[in-house]
């Protein structure tokens, strides 16, 4: 089994990497086949939901969070 990373692109999609599954609220699998990475819309302006399209861009969405950072490392 591969590891899964989702990535917070600043002022874009959530970038995932590793194998997945997307389904649709009745538990159908999008066709995510041959794909490294799925970029996850999340400013909901996307033609291609639930997937990211670039849209973001010319809407003026913006989104930075940050992780916190841990202050005393084990």
């Amino acid at each position: 089994m591969t590891d899964v990373k989702i990535r917070c692109r600043k002022d874009g999609p959530l970038i995932i990497t590793g194998e997945v599954t997307v389904t649709d609220h009745e538990g159908n699998a999008f066709d995510t086949s041959g794909r490294e990475n799925i970029a996850l819309c999340r400013c909901g302006a996307t033609s291609k939901r639930p997937f990211c399209d670039g849209t973001h861009r010319h809407t003026g969405w913006e989104a930075s969070e940050t992780a916190p950072q841990n202050e005393n490392p084990e």
